[in-house]
């Protein structure tokens, strides 16, 4: 509860919040085979589809609202929410746009040791654009096409880029847990919680709050739960807590959800094609790295890289997720099913709403509503 509003949901370890324009977020159990990440995240839909349609509304799996401009969005009652609406305009132009209209579905999985952490984030890191582009779903702004396959990965390159991008200091040498803590020190913070109230400090360095020289509450020192509430207010494509979050995929429809953490585990959970991926990545230069978050929110699959496009990169990596699933050994390999289509034909789910809206829907994005209904 936040002043008198149901803003979250807890059952057992899982977790749903509200995001600030409604998108409804599950914060699923640490689990260890993809039958039960699929298990949960189907009952949690089935849970939200019966409660939803008793009230008449229903939920869309796409990464960016289709139809209604920001004025018409609901706020939801956070005082977070509130800290951050003041405050993105001053750091980028598409900030509100990310928070009240955007929608992902994120990876997190855990890492053994500094050692193996390093290298799952280098190897995620590299890779999130080719992600993007496989599960590019938000096509639509407002009515009609908007340019973008993703428009919401694009958004992510103007909303503020103190918190969010690709993090070239993860590929120097001396890339380890105390680099992001130096990292994260740095960035401006948001908000301190105090009192049951979010305090704001937008701008403010967490470093002077080390030494109690934080000006809204003048002479406290953090707290571990301070320290952790600012590590959620950091956006990089791929994020690191006591785990490691894939940041890069728009959100999708229900078969598409099991498809993503299919795709990572199968890659970053065997050492195989964990090892396969750094090799494959290790001369790709900070620039390449750039220009591919840069341009894989407009041209997918076929945006030029190197003497191909990504979608070759696409069809070797997603091999490399298949085997790795194979020595897993639970048989978890047919969640890739749903992608294998998109990655064969470099057809983008994007660019397929996009022929249906020219053809089949006679451009109107209303069909979309039942088309990715949950």
């Amino acid at each position: 509860m936040e002043e008198g509003h149901v803003i979250g949901l807890k059952q057992g370890k899982q977790n749903i919040s509200l995001e600030p324009g409604g998108q409804f977020e599950l914060s699923g159990a640490p689990l260890e085979t993809l039958h039960q990440t699929c298990a949960e995240v189907n009952s949690h839909l089935y849970q939200v589809k019966a409660v939803g349609e008793e009230m008449g509304v229903g939920f869309l799996g796409l990464g960016f609202q289709p139809k209604w401009p920001l004025s018409e969005i609901p706020i939801m009652p956070k005082g977070r929410y509130e800290i951050m609406r003041n405050y993105m305009p001053k750091v980028g132009s598409l900030g509100l746009d990310m928070m009240f209209r955007t929608c992902t579905v994120q990876v997190n999985l855990d890492f053994s040791s500094e050692q193996d952490m390093i290298s799952k984030f280098r190897a995620s890191l590299a890779l999130q654009p080719i992600a993007t582009a496989i599960f590019a779903n938000s096509p639509f702004k407002e009515g009609k096409p908007n340019g973008f396959l993703s428009l919401r990965s694009h958004i992510w390159t103007d909303t503020d880029n103190n918190r969010s991008g690709m993090l070239p200091f993860v590929f120097d040498n001396s890339f380890g847990f105390e680099q992001y803590v130096d990292y994260a020190l740095d960035v401006p913070m948001y908000f301190v919680y105090r009192n049951k109230k979010y305090l704001d400090c937008t701008g403010m360095s967490f470093r002077d709050f080390m030494v109690g020289k934080l000006p809204q509450v003048p002479g406290e020192l953090p707290t571990l739960n301070d320290w952790e509430n600012h590590l959620t207010t950091i956006f990089p494509e791929v994020r690191l807590k006591r785990y490691i979050e894939m940041r890069g995929a728009d959100g999708g429809p229900w078969r598409r959800l099991c498809a993503l953490p299919a795709f990572w585990v199968g890659l970053l959970y065997d050492e195989e094609s964990l090892q396969s991926i750094l090799d494959m990545t290790a001369d790709w230069t900070k620039e390449e790295r750039e220009m591919l978050r840069r341009k894989v929110p407009v041209t997918g699959l076929k945006t030029p890289f190197r003497d191909g496009y990504v979608r070759d990169l696409a069809e070797d990596i997603l091999q490399l997720a298949k085997n790795g699933l194979e020595r897993r050994g639970y048989k978890e390999v047919g969640f890739l099913r749903e992608v294998d289509e998109v990655v064969r034909t470099g057809v983008t789910p994007a660019e397929r709403l996009l022929n249906l809206y020219e053809t089949k829907w006679n451009r109107s994005v209303d069909p979309v509503f039942e088309e990715l209904l949950y």
